[in-house]
């Protein structure tokens, strides 16, 4: 058991790094959940995205990059409701306004900095070996706020995601329902930025709860599966990094990525066997 406990225990910043690794995926398997269910994959990708000149700007001037990640997400949340709500626009189109030019705006941002290599490696892919006491408090932080909205609003958000009238009747009123859950993707790529970078940040949010939509047939069941495999992934994904000098954040992202396509190839399999084992409806004996 050395190779796989060792690491963990000799090392403070891997001990620290699956710390942050866990939390982040227990938020991004919450909250991944009903981006699955609901269709909201591309607002989170837009979101992973968006925040890109937020943390630029903030940075250049001095600030946590953490601050400006906020002010991105709310720019485009804020922004997606405007348009919608002003006009005849999609959703869709929207956020994919917004997404192209918030991604612009930041690469223009860090185009006009010379000092500015670094930082963005940060940014894109995350820094989870290098994690510090104070990130895990406001993982921990973010990750109870996280769960405790998605358990207080569980019902309407369920609702939400298979009927949005049918919330409404029952008195919770879709747009106020939307707006939590879209702040709370929002919530979860801020602080998640920090450990697997915006760009694999959306990995977390979809791979292990689309294993866990594969695998169950109850949302409570699926979000726990998601919980297993993202936890689980970090745990891999660090000792791969750790044992093949490989990048952290990406390996989590890449073993979770690969658990959802074994389970996939597995439950295609098992689903083509059995259609083949029943019986043709209609066929009769001669």
């Amino acid at each position: 058991m050395g190779p796989f406990i060792d690491p963990f225990l000799d090392n403070g910043f891997m001990l620290r790094a699956l710390l942050a690794g866990v939390l982040v995926s227990i938020a991004c398997s919450v909250v991944g959940t009903f981006v699955v269910l609901r269709g909201l994959a591309f607002i989170g990708d837009a979101l992973a995205h968006g925040v890109l000149p937020g943390i630029a700007a903030a940075l250049l001037i001095g600030l946590p990059g953490i601050v400006g990640a906020a002010a991105g997400a709310l720019a485009m949340i804020g922004g997606v409701t405007l348009i919608t709500s002003r006009s005849r626009l999609s959703s869709d189109t929207a956020i994919g306004l917004l997404f192209v030019s918030m991604l612009a705006l930041g690469v223009v941002i860090v185009s006009r900095s010379n000092t500015f290599t670094g930082d963005l490696v940060t940014i894109l892919f995350g820094q989870v070996l290098g994690t510090s006491v104070g990130s895990l408090v406001i993982q921990v932080i973010a990750t109870a706020v996280v769960v405790v909205v998605a358990g207080i609003c569980a019902r309407p958000f369920l609702l939400l995601s298979f009927d949005p009238e049918q919330a409404d009747v029952a008195g919770f009123p879709s747009r106020r329902y939307h707006a939590i859950m879209l702040l709370l993707v929002a919530l979860t790529v801020v602080v998640s930025f920090q450990t697997v970078g915006t760009l694999l940040v959306f990995g977390m949010l979809l791979a292990p709860a689309s294993t866990g939509a594969l695998l169950a047939h109850r949302v409570s069941t699926m979000m726990l599966i998601a919980c297993v495999v993202g936890a689980l992934s970090c745990y891999v994904g660090l000792l791969l990094s750790y044992w093949l000098d490989l990048a952290g954040g990406a390996s989590m992202v890449l073993v979770a990525t690969c658990v959802f396509f074994v389970v996939f190839v597995s439950v295609s399999w098992r689903e083509a066997r059995r259609a083949a084992r029943r019986p043709v409806v209609g066929s009769t004996a001669r």
